[in-house]
C-alpha cells in the first residue's frame, strides 16, 4: 500500500503535496460546499460500508453482561488491553452474582492493568448489585435503565445497546468517533453529548451502530490522531481536514482534530 507523504510545513492551506484531484470533486472553499448535505453523508457512508462492512464492537464478550464490563474497564484503556484482562476475570467469577458477592478490593488486582482500578472495581461490583437488586440479574435493554447502573455513561449504554440488543439508539462517540467525525465536519463540537447529538442528524438511524463501529475501525487503522494515513484513505478526496498529511483536495482550516 501506498505510504503516506509528509505534509510540509506552511501558512497555505493548499500547500500540501497534491494530484490532480477526481473528477467531480468539490472545493473546500466553494459556496457550494456543505459539509453534512445528504449526498456527502451518504457517500461516507458508502465508502464506510465498502472497506468496513461487517466490523462490530472489538471487545471480547459473551452476554450483555460481559460487554457491561468490559465497556466499563475500556475507559482510559485499550480494548486490546481490556480483552487481556476480561477472560481472566470472567473465569474467576462466572456471573453477575459472582461479581455483586465481591468488595471492590477483591477485584482490584485483576483491573490494574486497564488503569483507574479501583474506580472501576467499584462501578463493576455496584452494577452486579444494581442488576441484581433492581433487575432480576439480567442487564434491561433499555437507556433509562442502563443509566442507572454505576459507571454506565450514554457511551457505554450506546455500546450494549446497538451491540448486543441491536437497538439503534444513539451513536457510539469514543476517541476515534470524535476526532474523526470533526475532520470530515460532521460536527464542529468538542462535547460528546453534543457530537452525539450531531451525528444523530445526519446519520440514518439504521446506520448509527455500525457507522460508530466502522469509524471506530478507520480510526485505528487509517485515520490516527497523528500521521493519519491519508494517501490510503478510502474517503480522503471527500475530506478536507486541516491536518490530514496528504491531500487531493482542498483543506478545511477549521476542520480538524482537537489535540
Amino acid at each position: 500500500m501506498a505510504r503516506s507523504l509528509t505534509r510540509k510545513k506552511t501558512s497555505q492551506t493548499t500547500a500540501l503535496p497534491r494530484k490532480k484531484a477526481p473528477a467531480g470533486t468539490r472545493k473546500a472553499g466553494s459556496k457550494k460546499f456543505h459539509p453534512t448535505a445528504p449526498e456527502r453523508v451518504r457517500e461516507i457512508i458508502e465508502r464506510l460500508d465498502q472497506r468496513y462492512p461487517d466490523v462490530t464492537c472489538a471487545l471480547t464478550h459473551r452476554s450483555a453482561w460481559e460487554l457491561v464490563v468490559a465497556t466499563i474497564l475500556s475507559a482510559q484503556s485499550t480494548d486490546v488491553g481490556v480483552n487481556k484482562v476480561t477472560p481472566v476475570i470472567f473465569k474467576k467469577y462466572p456471573s453477575v452474582q459472582d461479581f455483586a458477592a465481591l468488595r471492590p478490593e477483591q477485584l482490584e488486582p485483576d483491573l490494574r492493568t486497564t488503569g483507574f482500578f479501583r474506580n472501576k472495581a467499584r462501578s463493576v461490583v455496584g452494577a452486579a448489585r444494581k442488576l441484581l437488586a433492581d433487575f432480576g440479574g439480567e442487564v434491561p435493554d433499555d437507556m433509562e435503565k442502563l443509566l442507572t447502573l454505576p459507571g454506565v455513561a450514554r457511551k457505554t449504554a450506546n455500546v450494549v445497546l446497538g451491540t448486543w440488543f441491536g437497538h439503534n439508539v444513539g451513536v457510539v462517540v469514543d476517541t476515534h468517533v470524535h476526532r474523526i467525525s470533526r475532520r470530515l465536519e460532521l460536527t464542529r463540537n468538542d462535547d460528546p453529548k453534543k457530537i452525539e447529538r450531531d451525528l444523530m442528524q445526519v446519520i440514518p438511524n439504521k446506520k448509527w451502530t455500525l457507522f460508530s463501529h466502522q469509524i471506530i475501525w478507520h480510526g485505528r487503522t487509517l485515520c490516527m490522531a497523528r500521521n493519519p494515513k491519508c494517501a490510503d484513505c478510502p474517503i480522503e478526496n471527500i475530506c478536507h481536514a486541516a491536518d490530514k498529511t496528504w491531500t487531493t483536495v482542498d483543506i478545511h482550516p477549521g476542520a480538524k482534530a482537537i489535540k
